[in-house]
């Protein structure tokens, strides 16, 4: 199966949602992606096998030098072929290109292995509050 990477690839709010709700283990909600990446992100990678949505990743950014990964799904049945890693490393090609200066990710601790050692981020100091 060949699977192809796009930054800032076309696709449908649904073919998201589909792949969010799997991925984070909810009801498909009718998130507006289209219109919600383009007003605050600075790119996002689509990966797509036989015509289909397979994985998805979002690059937020702060307008300058920050970007940030966020909402990296992979189709379920797919999960553990490389293809979370190829659009993460997608996103790092993006971000670079549009001159940013740090990529920065968080996450659940099981995807420790994923983020550090598939792709590359390292463990920095960080704080969090959580608002709900």
């Amino acid at each position: 199966m060949t699977i192809t990477y796009e930054w800032r690839g076309a696709f449908d709010d649904p073919a998201v949602n589909a792949l969010h709700a799997q991925a984070f283990e909810h009801a498909p909600l009718p998130i507006g992606w289209h219109a919600q990446l383009h007003r605050h992100s600075l790119g996002w990678v689509c990966a797509r096998a036989e015509g289909g949505l397979v994985g998805f990743v979002n690059v937020a950014w702060d307008g300058g030098v920050h970007a940030f990964v966020l909402d990296t799904v992979v189709a379920q049945d797919l999960r553990g072929t490389g293809i979370g890693a190829e659009l993460v490393a997608a996103a790092v090609r993006g971000a670079r290109a549009a001159d940013c200066e740090w990529l920065h990710v968080d996450f659940d601790e099981h995807l420790r292995p994923f983020y550090f050692e598939a792709c590359g981020f390292r463990p920095t100091d960080a704080g969090l509050i959580a608002l709900r």
